[in-house]
């Protein structure tokens, strides 16, 4: 098996023990230990497999999307959100076949039979992830079709078939087949002359059986559907209704016209899912560009990892697609209805049921922004001069913080320079539109354009030649490693001096996204943070081995280590009978030694509340070991997306933000940054909702020792709290940038 990129630059590591180090010496000691060890790549210490300590990374993931189905079926959601809520548990189990499935099928047939920390095979983990996803499919589409279908059709959406049409609504889709499908339609027969067509990765198409009556001989034909026409068409509408028909249903009824003169015995729709987990050596690659577009290439047409067929399709079709696409009959799943319920994010805008969905939600302008700037007419950096502040997305406005921000700099004649990374943006982003004219009227402007972010590549690939074009400097970043940290710095010439504006967060550059995931940002000036935002840039666009850094908990250098010795300061405090806590919000809790050593805490009464919204490996309740960690994942219309720090720390109360979860991945293989947050009120609004997210009764999920999880639902008479909504509502009802919990 091939070693991963700068395996051979990596050492091993002895941990951090703080045990009676005092504030004073905490950072010293630290750094010493970082000055005499650290290499550019930490090691990975594999422990032995251990079902009892650890959960199943595929099993786990798939827990979370069965809690995200849960939003589906909970008649508490509104009834176009569970239709959404249908097609991001769709969504999600495309990605989770193209990336999870995939990665497990490359190990089978390379012939690793490494044991998963479970241990489990990956031959076995396929195994439990197809009986787990079949069951999961089966209560997604009766969700959808017994339930939803029905209350859709009581609320005006009503869905017909062809044969259900009326005389007006069929002229009307005859008239869309002919002069809006039949002409990109492309039947493409399989023959001598013609061989198997590739079939692009989530594609749907036709498989269809012809009779030559001359001949005598059944043929085989594709037609694939167009990704670029809507999933279902309105046939009528009325004041109170509307009627809509499958597109699959139209060219179904209409296929024949494809092949004149030839009798069709079968049309059935399949679609593919290919593997997203392509190998890459970037050590060895010339261009990281042109090794990535070669890669989106490959990931096009790569082996196929699940392929979904109408379970009405004849079983001599159905071997022929498998024989031809290589798959086996584990990698096919029987479908009974229409293929590829992500595309139900279609029915969710329809503007004639908005009484259906979540009443509309604007971001509203950071309490700081919007006072100095309406009353005293301060430009940002002067704001950010007045104090340091948190921006918490999308409860607070991005258009009039994080976006200004960028703005403001690019237009300022005193500012410099600009540098940020980017790893996920949108397809019309103002603030790279911004950057482009910040380089083009002089300015240095540097973009560290993250090429491997998963399924963002092509987007990124498009953003960092439009930004070489205007004069940007584009740097895409170190070989083996993802730039995954967030942040942006601003230089601004004040006369006497140089003075840097940094804003460091838990989320992309992404406008579209700031509206639905939520994320918390800093907007500082701290010069310690400032110079260490620069050394982390500098160490990405040069080379700085040995970077050290003042504030900021830096990965791959010394996150782990720092995150390790506070856990242990915890340890020691429990020991000698003072209180420790821990609290740590994140996606994501996958990494061993940091489980490990939560489970060493744990044992000696730390209290310690895991927040995580999706994968977590961690076992709760296991007596004499896990009996003081709380595991909890919160699901609602915003995805939790930011990752936040809290440590008691002997009464000085310890909060980070960033970019890490606390993953393999992240700490050893990232570039990831946290950021102190040192401000009193500032760690006073994290206290408030971390004190809000674990008392949620509504959205909160525990997990339980075996390894499941139960909501949480308020008591008899309990007042419903749901952290999302009192977010919201602290927000646009409060002047003071910390929100004020009821009763608190």
């Amino acid at each position: 098996m091939k070693r991963s990129a700068g395996s051979s630059r990596r050492t091993k590591l002895k941990p951090i023990n703080l045990s009676g180090i005092n504030k004073s010496t905490d950072n010293t000691v630290v750094k010493q230990h970082e000055k005499s060890g650290f290499s550019r790549f930490l090691p990975m210490e594999r422990p032995e497999p251990n079902a009892k300590l650890y959960l199943n990374y595929e099993l786990s993931w798939l827990k979370f999307n069965w809690r995200v189905l849960q939003e589906a079926i909970d008649d508490r959601t509104p009834l176009m959100e569970r239709v959404k809520f249908i097609g991001i548990v769709g969504s999600n189990l495309d990605e989770f076949f193209q990336k999870r499935v995939g990665g497990l099928k490359r190990q089978l047939s390379a012939g690793v039979h490494d044991l998963s920390l479970d241990g489990k095979t990956p031959a076995q983990q396929l195994k439990e992830i197809r009986v787990e996803v079949k069951t999961m499919i089966s209560t997604l589409r009766s969700t959808f079709f017994d339930k939803l279908v029905p209350d859709l059709a009581e609320n005006g959406v009503v869905f017909k078939t062809f044969s259900e049409l009326n005389d007006k609504e069929r002229a009307r889709v005859d008239e869309y087949f002919d002069k809006q499908l039949y002409p990109i339609l492309t039947p493409l027969v399989v023959d001598q002359s013609h061989p198997f067509p590739l079939i692009s990765n989530k594609s749907r198409s036709f498989a269809i059986e012809l009779h030559d009556p001359v001949t005598g001989e059944n043929l085989f034909a594709r037609i694939k559907i167009p990704a670029n026409r809507p999933r279902w068409l309105t046939v009528s509408k009325s004041e109170k209704t509307i009627h809509l028909m499958l597109i699959d249903d139209l060219i179904r009824e209409k296929v024949g016209r494809l092949f004149p003169g030839a009798t069709v015995v079968s049309a059935n729709v399949f679609r593919v899912t290919r593997n997203a987990d392509i190998d890459r050596n970037e050590e060895e690659a010339d261009d990281l560009l042109e090794m990535i577009e070669e890669e989106l290439r490959e990931r096009r047409f790569a082996e196929v990892v699940r392929l979904e067929v109408d379970i009405a399709t004849p079983t001599h079709i159905k071997n022929l697609l498998m024989e031809r696409m290589g798959v086996k009959a584990n990698d096919i799943f029987e479908i009974d209805g229409p293929i590829g319920l992500a595309d139900t994010m279609q029915l969710y805008k329809i503007k004639k049921v908005s009484h259906l969905r979540y009443p509309g939600w604007a971001p509203v302008t950071h309490p700081v922004l919007k006072q100095q700037t309406d009353e005293v007419g301060q430009d940002i950096f002067t704001i950010i001069r007045n104090g340091d502040f948190l921006v918490h997305h999308p409860y607070h406005s991005f258009a009039t913080s994080v976006q200004r921000f960028i703005e403001e700099a690019t237009a300022d004649p005193n500012v410099l320079a600009i540098k940020q990374t980017l790893y996920r943006t949108s397809k019309d982003s103002a603030i790279m539109h911004a950057l482009m004219r910040a380089a083009e009227d002089g300015k240095q402007v540097a973009v560290l354009v993250e090429l491997k972010a998963r399924f963002d590549e092509e987007r990124n690939i498009e953003w960092a030649q439009k930004l070489e074009k205007a004069g940007v400097h584009v740097a895409y970043g170190i070989a083996g490693l993802k730039i995954h940290s967030k942040m942006t710095v601003v230089v601004r010439d004040e006369g006497d001096t140089l003075r840097r504006y940094v804003h460091l967060s838990t989320g992309n550059y992404h406008p579209d996204t700031a509206q639905l995931y939520e994320d918390v940002g800093l907007f500082t000036c701290d010069d310690a943070i400032a110079s260490d935002v620069t050394d982390l840039f500098n160490f990405l666009t040069g080379f700085a081995p040995t970077q050290q850094y003042q504030k900021l908990l830096v990965a791959p250098q010394y996150m782990r280590n720092r995150i390790t010795a506070y856990i242990d300061f915890e340890i020691e405090q429990a020991k000698k009978g003072q209180p420790a806590a821990i609290i740590m919000k994140m996606n994501n809790l996958e990494d061993p030694l940091i489980i490990q050593k939560l489970y060493e805490a744990s044992k000696v009464g730390v209290k310690v509340d895991c927040i995580v919204r999706s994968v977590c490996r961690l076992r709760t309740g296991i007596k004499g070991l896990s009996e003081n960690i709380r595991v909890h994942s919160v699901i609602g219309r915003f995805l939790e997306h930011s990752r936040l720090y809290h440590f008691h720390h002997g009464g000085e109360e310890l909060f980070y933000i960033g970019s890490a979860d606390m993953m393999h991945r992240n700490l050893d293989a990232r570039v990831e940054a946290l950021t102190p947050i040192e401000h009193p009120n500032l760690k006073k609004y994290l206290g408030h909702i971390f004190s809000m997210y674990l008392e949620d009764n509504r959205q909160r999920w525990l997990l339980d020792k075996k390894g499941d999880y139960k909501q949480v639902k308020p008591a008899r008479g309990e007042e419903t709290r749901a952290i999302q909504s009192q977010l919201m509502q602290h927000t646009y009802y409060s002047a003071d940038p910390v929100p004020r919990v009821s009763g608190k």
